[in-house]
């Protein structure tokens, strides 16, 4: 995170490695490109695929609002409940964000993960390999047991993404979108399935100084 002193903030020295892409902490050169993105806009505005409708907004809006949420997720960050926000770069270009949440996480070993990529990098293949990354981060950095993710049932894209990684269906949920019922379905992976389903080559970069922000003691964790 570009001009903040990971000795202060060790998640600024944090980041992520695949064969295409490279996850860190956003600086705010990351944050205007990924406000910007969000301003273009990340999906077919006919479809709402996410619970909650921030992209029914104006592109003013919408870029405003990932200002402030990405500053709103290090401003509340404790170890007991943390939001990894990270942007998502390939080739020196901002296309997208993962994230990775969770609370409790020392005694439960349970994170969330959530995403978004620009309309013009979808399709090929990147979703899968943040994802990919993140969990990596949480199963061989952090040592997670689980990891859980959502999306609506006719999310095809998502759920897609969830398959080729392992994941298992964990039951649904019933959400209101623009005025109408809509199906979540929960899903549910385990280290297990995350190792045998491994298939994008990941380095995580900075950790060890982070684990006590994940709430974890010094060696607790695979941090390099």
């Amino acid at each position: 995170m570009t001009g903040v002193n990971p000795d202060w903030w060790p998640l600024a020295g944090l980041w992520l490695e695949t064969p295409r892409l490279r996850l860190r902490t956003p600086g705010e050169a990351d944050l205007d490109a990924l406000a910007t993105l969000a301003a273009r806009g990340v999906h077919d505005p006919e479809v709402q695929p996410f619970a909650v409708p921030w992209t029914d907004a104006s592109p003013a809006e919408r870029a405003r609002g990932t200002l402030q949420y990405q500053w709103r997720q290090r401003g509340t960050w404790t170890p007991e409940r943390w939001n990894l926000e990270l942007v998502v770069v390939r080739d020196d270009v901002v296309v997208g964000t993962q994230s990775m949440s969770a609370r409790d996480f020392a005694v439960l070993r349970e994170v969330s993960t959530g995403s978004w990529l620009g309309i013009e990098h979808q399709g090929q293949g990147i979703g899968t390999e943040m994802r990919a990354a993140v969990l990596h981060l949480a199963f061989a950095g952090l040592r997670a047991r689980f990891a859980c993710s959502t999306a609506f049932t006719d999310n095809p894209a998502s759920l897609g993404v969830s398959r080729k990684l392992g994941y298992s269906a964990d039951g649904i949920e019933l959400n209101v979108v623009r005025g109408q019922p809509a199906v979540t379905q929960r899903l549910r992976l385990d280290a297990g399935a995350w190792r045998a389903n491994q298939r994008v080559p990941v380095a995580v970069h900075g950790l060890e100084p982070c684990l006590a922000m994940f709430g974890l003691p010094t060696g607790d964790g695979n941090g390099r």
